[in-house]
C-alpha cells in the first residue's frame, strides 16, 4: 500500500494514483485551480482508489459542479470493502458534510482527527472561517477555531498548509501580529498557497497596512488562475483597499470583471457575500450604486439561495433585497427560522429594510442587539466589518456623532482616525 505526504496509508497499490492524489490533495489545501484534474487522474491510475473518488467529490464542490458529487460518494462507498479504519471513518465524515448534516458532519471531523490528526482532508472541514467550526452559529466560534487548529498544529511540524491555517485563527482573535509572522513563514515553504496569501491580506487589514496590502495582493494575484475557487474573493479584498484609497475606478473595475454575478468563477455564496458588501460598503463611503447592480445581485440570490437557511448568506441577500426594493424577498428572509444563527438574521434583515426607506433610528434599533455577538454570523472580522460600519452609520445618521466615535473606537479601533462612512 502507499502513503499519502502526511504518512497516512492509501488503499491503493499504484504510486501513480498515489501521486495525484496527493497533488490534488494539496490543490484543495492551497485553494489553487487543478484538484479535479489531479484526481482524475489518481481514479484513471486505479479505478478502486475509494479516497480518490472522495477527494474528486470535495473538488466538484469546490468547482461548483454539485451534481458530480453524489454518483462519486456512492462510487467510494462501493468500494469501501476491505479498507482501514482511517479510510472507511474518512468516507463517512464526507458523507455527513455532503448529506447537509453540518452538526453531526463537525462532530465526526473532531472524532475522527484525535485518531487521525494528519488526515489534512478532512481536519480541513473544519478549519477556516467558512468551515463547520466558522459558520456553527455558536458563541465563541472564534476561540474554537484556534482551539482546533492549534490542538492539530503539534501534529505537522512546519507543514505549509496547518501553519497558515492557525495563523487565520490567531488573526481572528486579535494576535494579528502573531499571525502575519506565522503566514510569512507559511508562505516561504509554499508560496502558490492562496489561502496563505488570503489569510496575509487579512492579517495586513486588521493592521491597517493598506498600502502594503494592496501591492501584495495586486502583485500575488497576477499569477493566480481566474477559475481558482478563490479569486473572487481575493479580488474583493483588492476592491475594499481600493475603496479605501478612494480609488473608485480600481473598486468598480474588480467589481465588474472579477465579483459580480457571472464576472467570474467563484462559489455563489462568496458572489452574494462579496457582491452585496462592497455595493453597500461603497454607498456607505459616498459611491453611487446604480439600481441595476442591487436587482442583478438581489435575483442571483434569489436563484441561488431562495429558502433561507445558510446565516451568513441570508444577511447579504436581505441586503440585496432591500437596496433592490423587492419587499417580499427581504420579508421571506426576515422572517425566516431556519439557519444556524436566523435569531440574528431576522434583526439584521429587519434594518437594512428601515436603511433601505431612510430609517436609520428603527434601523439602529434593530442592529444594536446583534453587535453584541455577531460573529455568530459567521464570516471575518473584515467581513462582518458591513455591520460595524453600519452601525456607525446609523449612530451618524441619527445624530449621535460623539457616541458614533466612542463605538467604533472601542469596537473597531482600526477605523478610529478615519472609517470609511460618508456622513
Amino acid at each position: 500500500m502507499e502513503t499519502d505526504r502526511y504518512g497516512n496509508t492509501l488503499g491503493t497499490a499504484s504510486a501513480a494514483a498515489a501521486r495525484a492524489y496527493d497533488i490534488g490533495v494539496d490543490h484543495v489545501l492551497a485553494a489553487t485551480s487543478g484538484a479535479q484534474e489531479a484526481f482524475a487522474k489518481a481514479v484513471a491510475a486505479d479505478e478502486g482508489f475509494a479516497l480518490a473518488h472522495v477527494g474528486a467529490a470535495r473538488a466538484a464542490m469546490y468547482a461548483g459542479d454539485m451534481g458530480a458529487i453524489k454518483p462519486l460518494m456512492e462510487r467510494a462507498v462501493a468500494l469501501s470493502g476491505g479498507l482501514g479504519a482511517r479510510e472507511l471513518s474518512h468516507i463517512a465524515v464526507f458523507n455527513l458534510l455532503f448529506s447537509a448534516k453540518p452538526v453531526e458532519a463537525r462532530a465526526a471531523v473532531e472524532a475522527h482527527v484525535l485518531e487521525h490528526p494528519c488526515d489534512a482532508m478532512v481536519a480541513q472541514i473544519c478549519t477556516n472561517i467558512f468551515g463547520l467550526i466558522g459558520f456553527s452559529g455558536q458563541p465563541g466560534r472564534e476561540a474554537a477555531l484556534l482551539a482546533y487548529t492549534g490542538a492539530l498544529l503539534p501534529h505537522y511540524g512546519d507543514d505549509w498548509w496547518m501553519g497558515s491555517m492557525h495563523a487565520l485563527s490567531l488573526t481572528e482573535v486579535g494576535q494579528a501580529g502573531a499571525g502575519l509572522e506565522m503566514m510569512e513563514a507559511s508562505l516561504a515553504r509554499y508560496g502558490a498557497n492562496a489561502n496563505g496569501s488570503h489569510f496575509k491580506a487579512h492579517a495586513l487589514y486588521e493592521q491597517g497596512r493598506t498600502a502594503e496590502g494592496r501591492a501584495y495582493l495586486n502583485a500575488w494575484m497576477a499569477d493566480y488562475a481566474p477559475q481558482s475557487v478563490l479569486h473572487g474573493h481575493l479580488s474583493w479584498h483588492q476592491a475594499l483597499w481600493a475603496l479605501q484609497d478612494g480609488d473608485w475606478d480600481a473598486m468598480w473595475r474588480h467589481y465588474r470583471d472579477e465579483i459580480a454575478p457571472g464576472a467570474g468563477h467563484a462559489l455563489p455564496i462568496n458572489v452574494l457575500t462579496d457582491g452585496a458588501a462592497l455595493l453597500w460598503r461603497a454607498e456607505m463611503a459616498g459611491a453611487e450604486v446604480a439600481a441595476e447592480d442591487w436587482r442583478a445581485l438581489s435575483a442571483y440570490a434569489t436563484q441561488h439561495f431562495p429558502n433561507p437557511s445558510q446565516s451568513f448568506a441570508d444577511i447579504h441577500a436581505a441586503l440585496a433585497h432591500a437596496m433592490a426594493g423587492d419587499g417580499a424577498a427581504l420579508a421571506k428572509v426576515a422572517e425566516a427560522s431556519r439557519g444556524y444563527a436566523a435569531d440574528l438574521v431576522q434583526p439584521v434583515a429587519r434594518a437594512w429594510g428601515a436603511i433601505a426607506r431612510g430609517h436609520y433610528a428603527l434601523a439602529l434599533v434593530e442592529l444594536t442587539p446583534v453587535m453584541a455577538d455577531h460573529a455568530r454570523l459567521g464570516g471575518s472580522k473584515a467581513q462582518r466589518d458591513l455591520l460595524e460600519l453600519t452601525w456607525l452609520l446609523c449612530l451618524m445618521r441619527t445624530g449621535a456623532q460623539d457616541e458614533a466615535h466612542r463605538a467604533i473606537s472601542t469596537r473597531r479601533p482600526l477605523f478610529s482616525r478615519a472609517a470609511p462612512v460618508a456622513p
